[in-house]
């Protein structure tokens, strides 16, 4: 293990390689192409599905009521914005019924970050499908607008179930602002984000009841009533049906659990026929103990270690009430799981070099990374950074892949740097981020970089490392953040 004790000064490194040269193989090659092939999947839906909807306004009148320039355009605007929105909010919740079209071909990282435009974009779509509705339709019947949204209201089939919907999307928009989730627990939080499901589904009956785009003729209802009925049924299969299943037929459950450091934890768990899940390193799943109250509430946490060994290795840090469960755990309690999910894989890879940077228990994926792929000695480097060198997570592993594998490891450890590069210590605020990247790997920007950490610092680590050369599509990251 390196230590940078000070700026300047050249790392050196200790390691035992014993294992043979290996570059990345047919395998890896055909799991990037069938990946590649699940995304031309997923994206053709996506916009297939989008240019369906606009066909259905366009078909209606919606282009020559907008030319009106009168009340009848502000109706065409009103349906054209409510379609988007019913559309973005299909997929809103299709993108977290973890279907194996979106989780195969975006990724988690990708599906995320979807799942959170897709939500806000809806709900202000929504914002503005109702007031220009009740502006258009005023003007035309010589109300007040507000007169106008409470007939709406009151006298249109589905538009109280719509009403109460849309107060309980306002409640998860409001609770997903960064600002107002960093005051909640998670648990808190995402007991709450589940009444967006409750919203969705009371707003739908008006949609299909009373819109006149959704009746418009057969093909409309046709997909709509489909499109429903199907991310109904991916919710229920998906989310509840499969997980069960895999679950009981493998019969996972905790065989030990062991501290990690001081405030970590590691645990094991095996089960029946494990390879049978098809899970890769650097993935994860969603795991549920059934240890008593509160095992309903899903912990998304990777894998610790490669899979491929007959168990299933989780680490984590004991920051909240899910995750200081954890170190509570009796060996032989059941566990379900839903997964294996994620994109930080080898299959990622385009080279034979491979730079692994964790911060915290993020180096824990990136370690059942280094056990599953092939490299020579000297050809992987784990960088790890914490606030104190006793907080390491899986220090035991990280020794044992620096003695038989030949990993070159370097630590930066210390209180935070909070001018710029912030994903560095304090200690070293006399370097340019990218000038200590270049350092410390010589050659970088030849190697693949697989990051995991709190996103904020993926972010900082991430700019460096396009600074210091390394192309965009060697970067490999994941986050579970919405």
């Amino acid at each position: 293990m390196t230590t940078f004790a000070e700026p300047g000064l050249a790392p050196s490194v200790s390691t035992a390689p014993t294992a043979s040269p290996a570059s990345p193989t047919a395998t890896t090659d055909r799991r990037r192409a069938q990946r590649a092939r699940w995304r031309l999947l997923a994206v053709s839906v996506i916009w297939g599905t989008s240019l369906f909807v606009a066909a259905l306004w366009v078909s209606g009148g919606g282009i020559q009521s907008l030319l009106s320039w009168d009340a009848e355009a502000l109706n065409s605007l009103g349906r054209i914005t409510g379609l988007v929105s019913a559309n973005l909010l299909l997929y809103q919740v299709l993108l977290m019924a973890r279907v194996p079209l979106f989780e195969r071909g975006l990724g988690r990282d990708t599906i995320t970050r979807m799942h959170r435009w897709t939500g806000f974009w809806s709900f202000w779509l929504l914002m503005a499908h109702i007031a220009l509705l009740a502006i258009g339709y005023a003007a035309q019947a010589g109300l007040s607008p507000l007169v106008q949204l409470w007939t709406f209201v009151w006298d249109y089939p589905g538009m109280l179930l719509a009403t109460a919907g849309t107060l309980l999307l306002v409640l998860v928009v409001v609770t997903s602002i960064r600002r107002a989730r960093r005051r909640l627990r998670y648990e808190s939080w995402h007991l709450l984000h589940l009444y967006g499901y409750l919203g969705v589904g009371l707003a739908v009956p008006h949609m299909l009841w009373t819109g006149a785009d959704f009746l418009a003729n057969p093909a409309a209802t046709v997909y709509w009533w489909g499109v429903w009925a199907l991310t109904a049924a991916a919710v229920i299969v998906f989310r509840v049906i499969a997980p069960l299943y895999r679950s009981m037929r493998h019969g996972i459950r905790v065989v030990s659990v062991e501290r990690d450091g001081r405030r970590g934890v590691v645990v094991r768990m095996r089960g029946r026929n494990l390879e049978r899940l098809g899970a890769e390193g650097g993935q994860f799943f969603v795991w549920r103990f059934l240890d008593g109250p509160g095992w309903t509430r899903g912990n998304p946490l990777s894998l610790a270690a490669t899979p491929h060994g007959g168990e299933l290795v989780i680490a984590a840090r004991m920051v909240g009430e899910g995750t200081r469960r954890l170190a509570r755990l009796a060996p032989g309690t059941r566990v379900l799981v839903e997964g294996p999910y994620g994109h930080l894989t080898g299959a990622a890879r385009h080279g034979r070099k491979l730079l692994m940077i964790g911060a915290g228990a993020g180096v824990a994926p990136l370690l059942s990374v280094l056990e599953s792929e092939q490299f020579a000695p000297g050809e992987a480097v784990l960088l790890t950074r914490d606030h104190d060198a006793d907080d390491r997570t899986r220090a035991d592993a990280v020794r044992t892949l620096v003695a038989s594998r030949g990993v070159r490891h370097l630590s930066l450890d210390g209180p935070r740097r909070t001018d710029s590069s912030t994903w560095m210590p304090a200690s070293h605020r006399a370097w340019r981020g990218s000038d200590l990247l270049r350092r410390a790997v010589p050659g970088i920007e030849d190697f693949d970089v697989f990051l995991c950490g709190p996103d904020a610092w993926m972010a900082s680590l991430r700019a460096d490392l396009r600074g210091a050369g390394v192309p965009r599509e060697r970067i490999h990251t994941e986050s579970f953040a919405i």
